[in-house]
């Protein structure tokens, strides 16, 4: 993705996104303890694959082959599994956390790019860039329960913290579209300005940040009143966004700047940036809140950054052209 164009220069949406609800066999989730490994996915665009890597000693685990250009992931409720969208290949791929292999790819459509999981972790969303739609996913079965008609080349999508609404980036328009998830209709849409993509909201549901591709800023929005309260400049081409588990620090990645931009949102401004690898697509903070991953598209590298210090500590090798990223505690099997 490139100056707002639905495709990038290597005809592949860039998205680092987060949303897709899936259906997945489960009541509750599990205790999710100190204990617990900690993983990051990563999925890359040109090698067809993910990586699996620890994210505490920052190595390799696993590569597991999916479909065609994978774009965004998103884990379920349980962290049982990880849902991979297929921009080429119309599908999703769901790869078991406990074997590292694809156990499931369900058909949705045209370019899937963003996916995201509900709070209760009975429905996964995607978006297909290709249809200006979005899909819900039943995760008990893992299959599509219905679609709704958003705006022009959807590539985000993100779940309010309460489940809802879905607020999806339509990254050819200049608004974003709001989903009434029990209705699976859209209730309103937003003027945010050019090329909306990235979308992440504070933990208490009242704000939601969105990464303005065209403007090179990121826009605030109450979700209250469903209006713009601020406007922070970041650097060039900013696309995906990370949150810590506080809500205190927003993470921007500027794709054209090859930084970081770290936003305090007591004050909404930029208290640093980061210099990373070339191109950063994708962004996840670990849910310790101590590392934040970013994918660097062009360097075939993920930057971790240690949030205590908003320094690069490590750079890991992954595949090429890595985009999406997610980290996440992983229970151990018995």
């Amino acid at each position: 993705m490139r100056n707002g164009s639905l495709t990038g220069a290597r005809g592949v949406v860039r998205l680092s996104i987060q949303l897709l609800v899936f259906a997945v066999p489960l009541a509750a989730a599990p205790a999710l303890h100190a204990a617990s490994p900690t993983y990051a996915y990563v999925a890359n665009n040109l090698s067809n694959s993910v990586y699996v890597i620890d994210a505490n000693a920052n190595s390799l685990v696993a590569s597991i082959p999916v479909g065609s250009v994978p774009t965004e992931l998103a884990i379920t409720l349980n962290h049982k599994y990880v849902l991979v969208t297929n921009q080429y290949g119309g599908t999703v791929s769901v790869i078991s956390t406990a074997s590292n292999s694809v156990v499931a790819t369900i058909p949705v459509g045209a370019y899937p790019v963003g996916v995201a999981t509900s709070p209760n972790g009975k429905l996964g969303y995607v978006t297909l860039a290709g249809q200006n739609a979005v899909v819900a996913i039943d995760l008990a079965t893992f299959t599509v329960s219905g679609t709704v008609a958003v705006g022009p080349a959807p590539t985000r999508v993100s779940i309010t913290p309460d489940g809802s609404f879905a607020y999806v980036s339509n990254q050819n328009s200049n608004y974003i579209s709001v989903v009434d998830t029990s209705t699976l209709t859209v209730v309103g849409t937003i003027s945010i300005g050019p090329s909306p993509y990235g979308l992440a909201f504070t933990p208490d549901g009242n704000f939601a940040y969105v990464a303005v591709v065209g403007a090179n800023e990121v826009a605030v929005i109450n979700t209250a009143s469903l209006s713009v309260i601020a406007r922070i400049p970041v650097g060039q081409n900013p696309t995906d966004v990370a949150m810590t588990g506080d809500g205190s620090l927003l993470y921007v990645n500027n794709q054209h700047s090859n930084t970081v931009s770290v936003i305090d949102t007591s004050t909404n401004s930029v208290v640093t940036t980061i210099l990373v690898g070339a191109d950063p697509s994708g962004i996840a903070v670990s849910p310790s809140q101590k590392v934040v991953y970013a994918s660097n598209y062009l360097s075939n590298t993920e930057s971790v950054i240690d949030t205590a210090t908003n320094t690069v500590v490590a750079t890991v090798p992954v595949g090429s052209n890595p985009n999406g990223v997610i980290i996440a505690n992983v229970p151990r099997q018995h």
